[in-house]
């Protein structure tokens, strides 16, 4: 099989068979396979890929661009693939083929063996590898540290490669290579005490003491430090008198870990990401907001560890009382531990760091820094050699240490949040399931907070978990609650406020103001009047307040604040003195949202069954082009990146009582909600309103909570909610509601009643082609449960020509749905057909599910007549499918009957029993009349097929008690949904004068 090698020690090379060059001439290829070289064998993230290649400033086309680079490579080095899993690129090569990998092997190799021959031969092959600095032919910042290392690690092979050739005897032989090394590297003492130790076996002391006072001159110029005790024992033994006692004495074994948490949970993936990074070398961070448990993290991990680091483990706390501590003090209280007299600790920071480097060389040590403030209070208390390894916690990034390993840490799991609590609390929490999930869910999963609150519940046998709980999600005292002992979160966070400068302070007191935990760099730029916000927002991130979520749909940056953050952040907001900026701020941000909301919603097609939009948005200052432009290019994107903070905002305007800017957001918020079938959303955010103390306001909010108890086929509360919101809102309010309500009783079997209702509703509205088209479709539906078949066909024939006037795709498809049914019932099913799958293809390119669920399931009915059997299930299931994720409960039901109706024709009338008695059930508590009779003729076929004839024979007089004989919308419906039940049986529908069941489409 052909080979390919690389070598990156020294220019990029690439070979193949017979060592022929393979050229890769451009620069982001041969970046790219740099990158995947110095990753072999791992998956390297795309995103760091991308931020290689483009150092940090990628194209919108990045993705696929990268595509691009990498089936490029792959054609390039070809047979040797590159793996993708979704989120990076891994480069399956051997480890022979890889000079990096071949020096790491051989270097390995030479450690372990057991004889200064065969290491010396090990390290040599490891040495030989390399031709030059790594990658001296290209510039990839991303790989400096990872190269930085590699040649300190070439430097200590060197060294262990002396070290080995001298004990195996060679010490003449490696006279010249020594010199050399010396000169290049003159503050290695190993390496002078090599040079030294082979002069003297080759018989030239002169020569050897010469290379000491060359070595002592310079280690006092660079550094102030006399040379180490083993240099000066080999001067001493030069000097033909008795060794040198040194003057710091051995190096005494350190066990300085603080002990490890009994009940600590969880981490299992952080723990294994942070024991796998230690061993690779670098120093690793610990990063991550107050409370998260960096430090408890830190000393798990250390625990693990110990017996990797035979030499000891030293431990600083860094934080001090009042002010960060003095590495220097750290390094004389280490030196001191180390077993260097106090007499012989340098006074200057330098020299003492110098002193400490040279302590631990050459030894296997691992150092755990806690609670770090910057990166230069760690400098200093770095080691030089790579057998120490060091473990940082900081409430920063400390972004600014080069070469470190960054791991953030970042709360619990549910699932550990809740076991932490039990550990802590005992069986009280775990007595109350539900309560815990509360308090953990109110705590954000930090380990501090979950910490304090199951502290509290084993101190306070009195205070039960469920009231625990309903005080920690009230926001306004939450930080209040999570106080115990010397444990408080509040402190915490302030330790972190306090360390800010002015301009982020005043960015998190702004983004306490806005109280969102998802918001957008626009917004905070809002808050702060359209001033440059980036200092700020980039110190939160650094000190762990604030997280990047990356960029939205639309390419703003967005971020994200934990909960106790947040609340904290908002507390501040709240005690500033000047409550006029306060205020100003706030508005500030309300009207630049009611003005982008309102940009997004008026590019949105209206589907949604109530009032036009009201109101004029506000101009708003410090809304840039380049934002409105994003919203108009995609209004739903917008919509989507900001659903979350627009109900989380629209609770908060409802709070402080702005209910009518609340209201006139919703109106635009709504629109893009009920298009994409977001009722959960929905709810929320008109039951925030329903407490309104303007009667107007509260009747809008609940005829929408009306109508999505309609859609989930609660026609009861339905009924009483659109009554309600008809006798208490506004003109248009009221048009609606009762036009909603009347769709509402066609679904119960009350069409007449529907018929006067949506009467009533035409002469209240004022000119509106949404309500115009509503009534048309709403009287065809009624017209066609009470015989009047042809008029039906009249109205939604002139209701489409209007709609496609109007031009709007999903206005005119679910037009066509309701004249393609008026075709079904009057026998035309060709045209219906043709109708309904136009409908259908007009949807599909659309967010709005309903409808097409809605036309799906009408095309699943006129096919089932039409005798085409399998596309109609397959229309029905593809309905069925989109129902259940909207949790349209009548339209699930009549999905479900189809379908159970299938199984019938299909010989398994046995298993749709159950189902069809479950959709019986569930009519019946709807009270829809139609939909029960239709459910009890197709239970009556399936009773039959089974040989059950008594049972058979009462669901059909059933059937028949509840038969109106004129509705010929559910005669119809039934008809081709017998059809699919009995493949056998023909006919056509009906002709005679009907009397429909809800469009048959629309709760049937």
């Amino acid at each position: 099989m052909p080979r390919v090698r690389f070598r990156v020690l020294g220019p990029l090379q690439v070979a193949g068979d017979g060592a022929r060059w393979l050229p890769v001439r451009s620069v982001r290829q041969r970046s790219l396979l740099a990158m995947l070289l110095f990753g072999a064998g791992e998956f390297v993230p795309a995103e760091r890929l991308v931020d290689s290649l483009w150092q940090g400033a990628p194209p919108r086309s990045h993705t696929s661009n990268l595509h691009t680079y990498v089936s490029r490579l792959r054609e390039r080095i070809a047979p040797v693939p590159i793996e993708s899993n979704g989120s990076g690129y891994r480069l399956c090569v051997s480890g022979g083929d890889v000079d990096l990998l071949v020096f790491r092997a051989e270097a390995d190799s030479g450690r372990r063996a057991g004889d200064p021959r065969t290491a010396a031969a090990h390290l040599r092959r490891a040495l030989d590898q390399w031709r030059d600095r790594p990658l001296a032919d290209l510039s990839l910042p991303a790989l400096e540290p990872d190269i930085a290392r590699l040649e300190v690690e070439r430097l200590a092979l060197f060294e262990d490669l002396m070290t080995a050739e001298l004990a195996a005897g060679r010490h003449a032989e490696v006279l010249g290579e020594l010199r050399g090394a010396v000169v290049s590297q003159p503050l290695s003492e190993r390496l002078a005490g090599a040079l030294m130790t082979a002069l003297r076996r080759c018989g030239r002391p002169a020569d050897a003491l010469a290379v000491y006072r060359d070595t002592r001159a310079v280690l006092v110029e660079e550094t102030g430090l006399e040379p180490g005790p083993g240099l000066r024992r080999l001067h001493a033994e030069l000097l033909g008198g008795e060794p040198e006692a040194a003057a710091a004495g051995p190096v005494a074994l350190v066990r300085a870990l603080p002990a490890d948490l009994a009940d600590f949970c969880g981490r299992r993936r952080e723990i294994a990401a942070v024991t796998a990074a230690l061993r690779a070398g670098p120093p690793v961070v610990l990063s991550g907001p107050p409370g998260v448990g960096k430090s408890a993290l830190a000393v798990r991990v250390a625990h693990r560890l110990r017996a990797e680091f035979p030499d000891g483990q030293l431990y600083a706390q860094l934080a001090g009382a009042r002010r960060p501590r003095d590495p220097a003090a750290v390094l004389a209280e280490w030196l001191t531990a180390l077993g260097t007299p106090a007499s012989a600790i340098p006074a200057d920071p330098h020299a003492r760091a110098a002193a400490f480097r040279s302590r631990v060389a050459d030894r296997r040590i691992l150092v755990l820094l806690d609670d770090a403030a910057d990166p230069a209070q760690v400098r200093p208390l770095l080691p030089g050699t790579p057998g120490v390894a060091v473990l940082v916690t900081s409430r920063r990034r400390l972004s600014g240490l080069a070469g470190a390993r960054a791991v953030p840490v970042r709360p619990l799991t549910d699932t550990d949040a809740g076991l932490l609590l039990r550990r802590l609390a005992g069986g009280r929490a775990g007595a109350e399931p539900a309560a815990a999930a509360r308090i953990a869910s109110a705590c954000g999963n930090l380990p501090l907070a979950v910490r304090i609150a199951g502290t509290r519940l084993a101190l306070r046998p009195d205070l039960r978990p469920g009231v625990l709980a309903d005080r920690l999600e009230d926001e306004l005292h939450r930080l209040d609650e999570l106080a115990v002992s010397d444990l408080r979160v509040r402190s915490s966070l302030n330790l972190s406020y306090q360390a800010l400068r002015p301009a982020a302070r005043t960015t998190l007191r702004l983004i306490g103001l806005a109280n969102v935990p998802d918001l957008p760099a626009l917004a905070i730029s809002v808050l702060r009047d359209g001033l440059d916000s980036d200092d700020g927002i980039e110190e939160l991130i650094e000190s762990s307040l604030l997280e990047p979520a990356g960029m939205d749909a639309g390419g703003e940056p967005r971020y994200q604040v934990h909960d106790l953050v947040l609340a904290f952040a908002r507390e501040l907001a709240l005690a500033q003195d000047d409550r006029t900026e306060r205020v100003l701020a706030g508005s500030r941000l309300v009207n630049a949202t009611y003005a982008l909301t309102d940009l997004a919603a008026h590019r949105l097609p209206r589907v949604m069954p109530g009032p036009e939009l009201t109101g004029v948005a506000p101009a708003a200052a410090g809304l840039t082009s380049r934002a409105v432009a994003r919203v108009l290019a995609d209004p739903a994107a917008w919509f989507a990146a900001e659903r979350r903070s627009l109900v989380a905002g629209l609770g908060e305007l409802c709070r402080v009582g702005q209910h009518r800017t609340a209201m006139r957001l919703f109106e635009r918020f709504g629109r893009y909600l009920w298009l994409h079938g977001h009722y959960a959303d929905l709810e929320s955010c008109a039951g925030s309103l329903t407490a309104a103390g303007d009667a107007a306001i509260a009747a809008r909010a609940e005829a929408v909570l009306a109508l999505l108890d309609h859609v989930r086929g609660r026609y009861a509360s339905a009924v009483t909610g659109y009554r309600r919101a008809a006798e208490r809102g506004d003109r248009q309010s009221r048009a609606w509601a009762l036009l909603n309500l009347a769709n509402c009783m066609i679904g119960l079997g009350r069409s007449a009643e529907a018929l006067t209702l949506a009467g009533t509703a035409e002469a209240l509205f004022d000119a509106d082609d949404l309500a115009t088209l509503t009534v048309r479709r709403t009287r065809s539906a009624a017209l066609q449960r009470l015989g009047r078949s042809a008029e039906s066909v009249r109205i939604d024939t002139e209701a489409l020509a209007l709609a496609r006037r109007a031009g709007e795709p999903c206005t005119i498809a679910v037009t066509m749905d309701s004249l393609s049914w008026s075709y079904a019932i009057t026998g035309r099913l060709d045209r219906a057909a043709r109708l309904a799958e136009e409908s259908v293809t007009l949807l599909r390119p659309t967010t709005a599910r309903s409808a097409l669920a809605r036309s799906l399931r009408a095309l699943g009915a006129i096919r089932a007549g039409a005798g085409r059997r399998t596309e109609a299930l397959e229309a029905f299931g593809e309905a069925l499918s989109i129902a259940t994720e909207l949790d349209e409960r009548p339209r699930v039901l009549s999905c479900t009957r189809a379908l159970a109706a299938g199984r019938i024709g299909a010989g398994r009338p046995a298993a749709a029993i159950p189902e069809l008695r479950a959709c019986l059930a569930a009519y019946r508590e709807m009270g829809g009349r139609p939909a029960t009779a239709i459910t009890l003729r197709l239970l009556a076929a399936a009773y039959a097929a089974t040989g059950d004839e008594p049972a058979a024979a009462r669901s059909a007089a059933e059937a028949a008690d509840l038969h109106d004989p004129r509705d010929a919308s559910t005669a119809t419906l039934q008809w081709m949904l017998l059809r699919l039940a009995e493949p056998g049986r023909a006919g056509r529908p009906p002709r005679s004068p009907g009397t429909p069941t809800s469009n048959a489409v629309a709760t049937g």
